[in-house]
């Protein structure tokens, strides 16, 4: 796309969000609280405050406020309010292609709001215990926060990922033509490396004409001792462990697909 020389400021609205999933089988009730107050220490206030000031070091965001919240009995959220440090559009790359890794910083963010919500959750019989975060990075102006994606997926690593990346409203250029993108996507897989891109299945549904892009992750590789909460696999019988297989592999399908799977 070529470089667009704009009337005033860019309008335009680009949303980047997504949740991302870990699972785990807890054999006992005593595990799954214990799994549950695992999570909640390891992705408190303190840690996603720290994952969400690096993204801004990142996207070369300035930090006007922070607000934060641990809740009782279990999740915590953090919002920051962020504003653009001067940039020359001309520096701004439009192309599709993997944004950076912590140690880069190559954009900036307009006025916005960087925010992660977390949910940890448990099934009340099986032993399953699925803990999901909502992240979301919002900006106006120039550039894309597809920017961030990388790091942030690199940080929460998960066993299921979905993400949408939409941008709305329009900017109007020194003709007064409105343009509605102003820069190349057709996936969201085309700004990730290579290594998140062979460690997951992914699927897209896109709506293009809507400027709407959605992508699914779901692992590879399904090893049990990286499932299993205060227990090992050689702990357990055949039996145990099939089940308990088939369990996680049901409830990854299932977040994967967004249905259930109704049993006969």
């Amino acid at each position: 796309m070529n470089k667009l020389k704009l009337h005033g400021f860019n309008n335009l609205t680009k949303s980047l969000g997504f949740c991302i999933y870990d699972i785990c089988h807890a054999q006992t009730f005593a595990d799954r609280d214990g799994y549950i107050t695992y999570i909640d220490d390891q992705y408190n206030t303190d840690r996603l405050t720290e994952i969400l000031r690096e993204t801004c070091t990142i996207i070369g965001a300035n930090i006007l406020n922070i607000a934060r919240q641990d809740y009782k009995p279990q999740g915590a959220s953090v919002t920051i309010l962020i504003s653009e440090e001067a940039i020359d559009p001309r520096d701004v790359d439009t192309s599709e292609h993997p944004g950076p890794l912590p140690d880069y910083i190559v954009a900036h963010l307009d006025k916005s709001h960087i925010c992660v919500h977390t949910y940890p959750e448990s099934h009340p019989t099986e032993g399953l215990c699925t803990f999901r975060a909502d992240i979301e990075v919002s900006t106006c102006g120039i550039i894309s926060p597809l920017n961030a994606l990388n790091y942030l997926i690199h940080q929460l690593e998960s066993d299921i990922v979905t993400i949408d990346y939409r941008v709305r409203g329009f900017t109007r250029d020194v003709n007064g033509v409105k343009h509605y993108i102003d820069h190349q996507i057709n996936s969201i897989q085309n700004f990730m490396c290579k290594d998140i891109q062979s460690l997951y299945h992914m699927m897209d549904v896109n709506v293009y004409q809507e400027n709407i892009f959605h992508t699914k992750m779901m692992l590879k590789d399904f090893d049990l001792k990286h499932y299993l909460f205060n227990s090992y696999p050689e702990q357990l019988s055949v039996q145990e462990k099939d089940l308990i297989t088939k369990r996680l592999y049901k409830e990854m399908q299932e977040i994967y697909y967004g249905r259930n799977v109704v049993e006969v």
